[in-house]
């Protein structure tokens, strides 16, 4: 299921991939022996073997080993989950920061625009004024 999700979030480093699937494989090892304990066989021990008299002291190291690393790849994943929400939040910030930008400069240059048809009367059509009828000369 890690491995899964690592891989379905975007995840391609080799290494990972490479820890993830011996992290499979050694929680199927040990998944395996002990359903087999349980069922009273003798399967092949997950572990190297042990001095006598340890018991299942190196099963139960090898188990936090594995616990401890699983954590690892969990905290890296979710490290790597947060990153690339922050790389998207942050496209979107920029997108709506442009946005927002060019409605500020499209505003700009329409005011420009009734600034100028205001200032500049001779760029209006001229309004023809009626003549006095004292220059009217026949």
């Amino acid at each position: 299921a890690l491995r899964l999700s690592y891989l379905r979030s975007g995840g391609h480093d080799p290494a990972i991939l490479d820890q993830l699937l011996h992290l499979q494989l050694e929680a199927t090892v040990l998944e395996k022996g002990s359903a087999g304990l349980r069922r009273g066989r003798r399967m092949a021990p997950a572990v190297p073997a042990e001095p006598p008299g340890t018991g299942t002291h190196g099963l139960d190291a090898a188990l936090l080993a594995v616990e401890l690393e699983n954590r690892r790849l969990e905290d890296e994943l979710l490290s790597l989950k947060v990153r690339r929400e922050r790389r998207a939040n942050a496209g979107s910030q920029a997108a709506q920061r442009h946005t927002e930008e060019l409605a500020q400069l499209q505003a700009e240059v329409g005011m420009l625009r009734c600034h100028a048809e205001q200032t500049r009367p001779w760029l209006h059509p001229p309004i023809a004024l009626p003549v006095p009828p004292a220059l009217l000369v026949p």
